[in-house]
C-alpha cells in the first residue's frame, strides 16, 4: 500500500509544494501491514512570525502499522543539536508521529518559522524529518520505494552500503540492516541534498 500525506502549505512554502507533494503521494509500500485513514477538516494556521492562511480542502491521512519497527525510535539516532545544524536554524525537539513514512514513524524537528500547528503526520516546510528502519524489511523498503513511479533515484557514494537522492527531498541510505531516510525542508526554499548528507554523516556511525 502507498501512504497518501499532503502538505499543508504555509505562506512561504509555495516555492516546494508540488516536489513536496509529489514525494508525499509517493510514500509507503507494504504488501502484510494494516493500515487506517483519517480524514480532518479545513484548519486556519498560524506562522510564528505572525501570519496566517486558512486550509480550505480537508485532508487526508493514512497510518500503516509496520511490525519491523514497533519497538525502534528514530528519534534515538539523531540529536536536537544535530538537526538544528542541519536545518541552519534553531529546532524544537524532536517528536515522532503516528503516519508511517517508509516502513517507520518520522521524528520531525521544527524550525522558528513552520507554521502552527504542528502535525508530525504531514510534511511541513521549515523542518527536518529523520525515519530509521531497522530489521529484515530494511531492505525491501529502500528498494520499494527506490522503484516508486515518479520518482527519479540518483545514486550518491560515500553513504552506508548504497544511498541514493529521490529527486525531489530526501536522502535515503541502506546501511546493513538499517534504512535511513532523511529530509530537510529550510523555510522558503527547496530541500536540501547537502544538509541532508551532513546529517547523514552524523546519523551513519550510530547503526
Amino acid at each position: 500500500m502507498r501512504l497518501h500525506l499532503k502538505l499543508h502549505p504555509g505562506p512561504v512554502a509555495l516555492a516546494v509544494l508540488v516536489p513536496a507533494a509529489v514525494l508525499l503521494a509517493a510514500c509507503g509500500s507494504s504488501s502484510s501491514s494494516s493500515s487506517t485513514t483519517a480524514t480532518t477538516a479545513a484548519s486556519t494556521t498560524t506562522s510564528r512570525a505572525g501570519s496566517t492562511t486558512t486550509t480550505a480542502a480537508p485532508t487526508t491521512t493514512t497510518t500503516t502499522a509496520a511490525a519491523s519497527t514497533a519497538n525502534f525510535n528514530s528519534c534515538s539516532v539523531v540529536t536536537q543539536p544535530e538537526a538544528a545544524a542541519a536545518l541552519g536554524s534553531s529546532v524544537t525537539p524532536g517528536v515522532l508521529g503516528n503516519a508511517t513514512v517508509e516502513g517507520g514513524l518520522a521524528c520531525v524537528f521544527y524550525g522558528p518559522s513552520t507554521t502552527t500547528p504542528t502535525n508530525p503526520n504531514v510534511a511541513q516546510p521549515d523542518s527536518v524529518r529523520v525515519v530509521v528502519v531497522k530489521g529484515p524489511d530494511a531492505v525491501t523498503w529502500y528498494n520499494n520505494y527506490k522503484s516508486t513511479p515518479g520518482l527519479t533515484p540518483q545514486a550518491i557514494s560515500g553513504y552506508g552500503d548504497q544511498a541514493y537522492y529521490d529527486g525531489y527531498a530526501s536522502l535515503n541510505v541502506l546501511k546493513g540492516d538499517s534504512y535511513v531516510r532523511i529530509a530537510v525542508s529550510p523555510a522558503g526554499a527547496a530541500p536540501s541534498l547537502s544538509a541532508e548528507e551532513q546529517l547523514a554523516t552524523a546519523i551513519l556511525p550510530k547503526l
